[in-house]
Parts: structure tokens; sequence; C-alpha cells
């Protein structure tokens, strides 16, 4: 818990942002420009992608400051504007009158309820009677990735579905304010064009985009061609407009249309069935096309404001594939990119753009460490908690008094190809585990990815796991040597750690057959891998077991992928943490200093009937 007086004793500006009704809701909280806590309202609820009023992580963010009183706090602020997205939606239905009108009265409920009364519904919640400030969704997203990063001036771009009327926008930030200089506006979205493909492949928007990613080294970016000539017209500075011919988003009830499914050899994958090489091959198209419109963006950026460094948020921000080559590729000298990159992620932006915009929050940045206290934002459990909730359940568990000494038992445990929860410290705020709330194992195993994905996960076998890597050995296993402590940059295996690969005409599926490194549980079948470096300062824990497992391998790279089954929201508490360690063929869970091993416990049998509890992603 953080103390809310300055030594001085003089009473910190206490903000606390919000952001819910679309997907993942979260909370954050502010003080005095610096990030006290921040969480998604999914980890809570336990309901993957939660969208309404996020009240439980608002009462964590208030209890983390020692805030008992909602009225304590200076203001509250939404991050977008209800109004205006209100206009374009009206807007927009009008103008595909009566085509739009089946979609119109679903959306209209929700809006009628809800939405429309969001200072009124926000006040209430909250019994809150302070101020109550709105801003753009766009200037949310653009204020999370320049007020936490570390440089003192950086161009800013932020690419999404859509916001109140923005689907990108390129600005620039120095020192404590940021100004939006060009936007491109709905429908023209690069985000809803890759949601487009993610519904049209079979997988549910908003959530499956990434499978999409994961699948796209399967394929061949055979449609690209397609794409650019009927899809989109895609500018040299990156701006672009879509065809709106193909497309049902504005109207319907679908992302695409009968004209659509004509230009790309028939109807849409039906969810959960059979994957075929078209599939993969639509993967492989749209990736291609995404990751050019990313870089001539941010080629446009470099043009736009001089800046040499670049910062990234937006729910396509997450495409990792593509940040990673503008990296690579792109004009900046350094790229820090918002690991809450989503809607999450604009509660954190909304209080920062009050704090630094508004208030005038100075910023002290190095050009090195971020502001985000390494996204390890969410609650806390301690040994104490953690022991009592042993003790009532009556579980078998070693404790250690020397986390040293643990960490060099789970070397052991990882050496031995077992399967490990990690649950340690404070929950990351972001979509990605990143050793607080991880599920852990042998990167060099040669079944690792199969057994974790199958019996551990229960997800789609195609799907890669991402490395944990020691930020000084980085560039001895993968082709890079820069910080990537949120997992959110893929590049190459190291040529002198992959294996010669007997060229049999695999296709598809078939292709995850092959072993291609010494690390093959992460190595994707392009070779690549979506890497974490983990540093001492930002998690010394985490970083002591891959140091020993290190000491004890001669490897410094672990298998790291969140802790939750699929259609889970990561595990928030001990319960949740118990509870998936023992739906599953995980080996051990440590807990803090308490290690269990699963074969000590008097368990049943795993009993799938859990599944029903939660939507496939």
């Amino acid at each position: 818990m953080v103390e809310r007086l300055r030594s001085d004793g003089i009473e910190m500006t206490k903000i606390l942002g919000i952001s819910a009704y679309y997907h993942d809701s979260a909370a954050a909280l502010v003080i005095d420009g610096s990030v006290v806590a921040a969480a998604q309202e999914e980890r809570f609820t336990r309901k993957k992608h939660d969208y309404r009023f996020p009240m439980h992580a608002v009462r964590y963010c208030l209890e983390e400051a020692g805030i008992a009183d909602a009225n304590d706090l200076d203001y509250v602020v939404f991050y977008d504007k209800p109004l205006v997205k209100f206009e374009r939606l009206l807007e927009t239905y009008l103008q595909y009158v009566p085509r739009g009108l089946g979609s119109f009265w679903k959306a209209m409920p929700l809006w009628l309820k809800d939405k429309l009364w969001m200072r009124e519904m926000i006040a209430e919640d909250l019994d809150y009677r302070g101020e109550i400030l709105f801003t753009e969704h766009h200037e949310s997203h653009a204020a999370s990735a320049f007020f936490p990063c570390p440089y003192e001036r950086a161009a800013i771009l932020t690419i999404d579905g859509v916001g109140e009327w923005a689907t990108v926008s390129l600005g620039v930030g120095e020192g404590n304010k940021i100004e939006i200089l060009r936007e491109i506006n709905f429908p023209h979205s690069l985000g809803l064009l890759y949601s487009a493909f993610t519904y049209f492949t079979g997988f549910k928007v908003n959530s499956g985009e990434y499978k999409l990613m994961g699948l796209a080294p399967y394929g061949e970016p055979k449609y690209v061609d397609v794409i650019l000539e009927h899809l989109i017209d895609l500018k040299d500075d990156g701006s672009f407009k879509l065809n709106m011919k193909y497309f049902d988003y504005c109207a319907g009830l679908r992302m695409t249309n009968d004209a659509f499914a004509e230009l790309f050899d028939g109807p849409a994958r039906k969810p959960e069935s059979k994957l075929t090489q078209r599939e993969m091959d639509l993967a492989a198209s749209i990736q291609k096309v995404t990751e050019a419109a990313m870089l001539r963006m941010a080629a446009h950026a470099k043009e736009l404001t001089g800046a040499d460094r670049l910062v990234l948020a937006g729910g396509v921000a997450l495409n990792c594939v593509g940040n990673g080559k503008i990296v690579r590729e792109g004009p900046f000298e350094k790229v820090w990119i918002q690991p809450a990159a989503g809607d999450a992620g604009g509660s954190l932006g909304a209080a920062l753009f009050v704090a630094h915009q508004l208030l005038d929050a100075p910023r002290t940045v190095d050009d090195a460490r971020d502001l985000q206290s390494a996204t390890y934002l969410g609650p806390e459990f301690n040994d104490e908690s953690i022991g009592r909730f042993i003790r009532g359940q009556g579980i078998d568990a070693d404790f250690f008094g020397d986390f040293d000494e643990l960490a060099e038992k789970l070397a052991e445990i990882l050496e031995n190809e077992n399967v490990v929860g990690c649950f340690q410290g404070r929950m990351e705020f972001g979509p990605r585990a990143l050793g607080g709330r991880s599920i852990i194992g042998d990167a060099r195993s040669r079944e690792m990815q199969t057994k974790m994905n199958l019996k551990i996960k229960f997800r789609e076998s195609f799907r890669p796991f991402a490395p944990s890597v020691m930020r000084e050995h980085v560039s001895e296993y993968f082709d890079m040597d820069c910080d990537s402590p949120y997992m959110l940059l893929v590049a190459d295996v190291a040529q002198d750690r992959l294996l010669q690969v007997e060229h049999n005409g695999a296709q598809g599926l078939d292709k995850l057959k092959q072993i291609r490194s010494q690390v093959p549980a992460i190595t994707h079948v392009d070779n690549s891998a979506r890497v974490q470096t983990v540093s001492e300062n930002d998690n010394p824990r985490y970083y002591d077991i891959l140091r020993k497992f290190h000491q004890r391998t001669g490897c410094p790279v672990i298998v790291n992928t969140s802790f939750n089954v699929r259609g889970e929201p990561i595990v928030c508490t001990p319960e949740d943490a118990y509870r998936c360690f023992t739906r599953t063929n995980m080996d051990y869970l440590v807990m803090g200093s308490y290690l269990i091993d699963k074969r000590r416990q008097d368990l049943p049998e795993i009993d799938m009937s859990w599944q029903d509890e939660f939507e496939l992603d």
C-alpha cells in the first residue's frame, strides 16, 4: 500500500481513470503523476474481456492507495467521450438506413441505459460528488503511450479499431505535454480490417486477433495483392481508405459480407471447425499488409515530427510481429510500447492525461527505464495471506524461508521438464503474463509446446509460446539486443541456435512437427519468438528463477505463458491459481514462498466440465 502524503505532509493529487462498456474495462489510479495501481475488471469477475463498469478494479485501486472514500479523489476521468461516439453511431446508422436497423436496435438498449448517462452513473456507482472529466479515446491511448515512456520527446502512433471517430492518430509528446497532429477516421480502420479477417477465419473479434497473428507463419501471403487491390488503398505515408463494399460492420451484425467471401474463395470458416490452408494463407496475407501499413505510418511519424524515439498504443500495437518490424526496419533509434495497449490501457491514459496535460504534473525521465513499474500494478498477496489460504484448504505445501533456495529447487524442477504455475508479487496490468501470473517450463524440451497447449492450456495446437530470457543474454539466443520487458516484440531466433530442418515439403500445421532450434518450445514455425527480457530490477524473484536455471543448464531461456486456461482470464488470487492448477496437468505450483507438488495432493481426476464456466476465446 502506498502513502497518500508526501514526506512534507502535503496532500497529493489523486486521479482515477476508468475504461468501460466496450471490452476489457479497467481502472487505474495516478497520484501526483505517478502510476500507483491499475487492473482489468475481468481478473476479479473471472469473465474474460468483461466490459461492465469496473467496480472491482476501482475498489482495488482505492484500497491499494489507502483511499477509503471515493470523495477523497480529486478527479475521476473516463477514457472516451460517449456523446461523440453516439453521434458517430447515429450518423453511421442513418447512412445505411434501413439496412442498419437491426444493428442499431441491438446497440440502443446499452446506450440508453448506461452509456449516455456515464457522468451520472459514475457518480452513483462510486457515490462520488467530485469532478468527472472525459478525454477523447485516442488522447487516452496517446497519453498511455507517451507519459509512462522513458523519453523526453517522442513521436506518438496510436492504431486501433475505432474510438469516437478516430482509428489512427499520429502525434508528438515532449516533456509533460502531447499534441495530436494527424488522424484517420471511421469507417477506415486498420484495426477493423484485421478484425474482419479474424472474423472471416473463424476467430472471435476483439479476442482472436492474436491467434490470427500466430497462424500467419503457417501460410503463404498469396492474397496480399487481392487485399491491396480490392480492400485497402494504402498510400506511401501510411494513410489509407477501405473499400466499404466488402464490409458489413457499419450497418450489419457481421464484419464481412458476401462480396468479401466471393473475393476469398468461399464463406467464412465456422468457429472451432478445422483450419485449412486458406485460413493460414489469409492470416499470412493480412499480417503482411498490416506490417506494411505500420511501417509506412512509422516512417511518416518520423518525417512529421523529426523525433528519434517512437511510442505506440492502441489494440494494433499488440501486434508484436509488426512492432518487431518497426524496431528492426523503421527509422527510430528507440521504440516503447504501452503494455496495456488496448482499451484497458485507456483508463491509465485518461488519468495520466489529466495529471500531465491539464494539471501540469512534471515528468522525470532517463531515456532507459519507463515510469510504469514494469506494469506490475495489480494486487499482491504476501506469504501470510497465501499461507492462510493453503492451511484453510488443507493443501500439502513446502515453505521456503529463503527464496534463493526455492529458486534453486524450481530450476531443478524445470530442468526435469515439469510445468510450473508461477504466482509471485503484483499482478500484471495488460494482456501479457510477465512472471507474476505465469505458467513456465523448459524451453529446450521438444514436447513442451504440445504438452502446454493440449494438457495445460487446452487450446489450439498451432499457437506458439513465448520465451522469458535474462536481459544480458538476449542477443545470444535472439536476433535482437534491446529491452523487451512486455513481450511485445517478435525477433528471429539466433542463427547459431537453429538446427538443420529437413525440407520434406511440410505444409500448414505439419510444420509443427519439425524441431527447429535448441529452444524448440518457444521457436515458431518461421524461426521467430515473442521475446520477454527479464531484468533483476523489474522482477527480482522471476529473474532469480531464470538465473538458477541458467546456472544448472547453461540456458537462460524458459517458456512463459499466461496463468489461465483457454477462455479464462489470467488468475488474480491464490484461490484462482490453485483452482487452475488442479484443473490442469500442471506439475507444481509456486505461490510466494510456498511450493505445491501435484503428486502430494489428494485430488480427483480432472473433470473437464469446468470448461462450461468460460466462453471460448
